[in-house]
């Protein structure tokens, strides 16, 4: 069988999830041929001149294939145009709410109206996460089929054996604002980690980067149904994702991550209560999971010593019984603190208890019971 794969680019998002279906196709026996046109390297012009040069080229070429499969809404004209028995094209996440967050009104009313267009000429369409068929269906009431896009797991026995780096985050993905790096390093201050930004690595490189760390950050503004979620759950790291498009459908809010809400990077370094007996994430100088077996409060580090009549958290005062946080893991110890009259001013511990194995208040904040 005879395939023509059309995408901008073959590396990266769903440039990259083409690529690697192709590479898996022709392992099994597929004959594959990726279409490589130019495009204009100038911002507002990359994505209309791969549509025109690859329209163009698909009418001059005069080879015929079984199945004709676009990626993304772009790839749609060259598909068209392309010879084949049967079309195909593949879209993550809504194409229009990625031109708007990233374009000027003008240039999005344009995508609207091709992309109202486009869906109209394969006969299959696809997409990779449930919210993105779910919107497709009440925005033009289109049915996508949904096909999950899978990791390659076998290039995973390339990446070496690391070790853990204390208070490591990791970003891994496109320096851009649909992304959300810009939240993220705004929150920078909060978290008081190392965060790792890894937008212009290898593969490889950005792998071990997630591996030895301890948690990795996904602060997007749009997404479908991203890979670096499941890389960083192969890789057996914790994941915090901002709670939109197909994150949802990865993350289990205080099980396998947390999900926090798009646009706010408070939240990467606030206090709570979190609830008894889920995985909650501690820690300003660093991310930390933390199981509680009873009721409680994370207090952030910037509360500490300060009365907290006025304070956002939203917990009941109990100061002088207070547990430290232990950053090795097992039960926290219980410490007994002052506190000035009326019970509202937290203790102000800057001291390691014991044998120097619980994390002090002022690596971690602390839990109230």
């Amino acid at each position: 069988m005879k395939l023509l794969f059309i995408s901008p680019r073959f590396s990266g998002g769903i440039g990259g999830h083409a690529a690697m279906l192709a590479e898996k196709l022709t392992q099994h026996g597929f004959d594959v041929k990726k279409m490589s046109v130019p495009h204009i390297p100038i911002k507002n012009m990359k994505n209309p001149s791969f549509a025109l040069l690859s329209t163009l080229k698909g009418i001059v070429d005069r080879e015929s294939f079984d199945i004709v499969h676009g990626f993304n809404v772009p790839s749609a004209y060259g598909m068209k145009y392309a010879k084949g028995k049967k079309k195909v094209l593949s879209i993550h996440g809504v194409f229009s709410e990625q031109i708007e967050s990233l374009h000027s009104k003008s240039i999005t009313s344009v995508a609207k109206i091709a992309e109202s267009q486009v869906l109209k000429w394969p006969d299959k369409l696809t997409t990779d996460s449930k919210y993105t068929q779910k919107l497709y269906k009440e925005k033009f009431d289109i049915d996508f089929e949904y096909l999950p896009s899978p990791l390659d797991v076998e290039k995973f026995s390339k990446i070496k054996d690391v070790k853990k780096i204390e208070n490591q985050v990791a970003y891994v993905g496109r320096d851009s604002h649909e992304k959300g790096i810009d939240i993220l390093k705004k929150a920078d201050s909060q978290i008081n980690g190392n965060i790792i930004y890894c937008t212009d690595r290898s593969w490889e490189d950005a792998m071990q980067v997630i591996k030895s760390s301890r948690v990795v950050v996904v602060p997007s503004r749009i997404e479908s149904l991203p890979t670096t979620v499941k890389e960083a759950f192969y890789l057996n790291v914790p994941v915090v994702g901002s709670n939109v498009g197909g994150i949802p459908e990865l993350i289990i809010d205080n099980k396998t991550g947390l999900l926090i809400p798009s646009e706010n990077p408070d939240k990467l370094a606030d206090g709570g209560r979190p609830v008894v007996g889920k995985v909650a994430l501690v820690g300003e100088r660093g991310p930390e999971l933390f199981i509680p077996d009873v009721p409680g409060t994370v207090v952030p580090n910037h509360m500490i010593g300060k009365n907290l009549k006025s304070s956002s958290i939203d917990r009941p005062m109990i100061p002088n019984k207070t547990q430290v946080i232990d950053l090795s893991g097992g039960q926290p110890q219980q410490q007994t603190g002052n506190s000035t009259e009326g019970g509202e001013t937290l203790p102000n511990f800057s001291s390691r208890s014991g044998d120097g194995s619980l994390a002090s208040v002022t690596e971690l904040g602390v839990l109230n019971v």
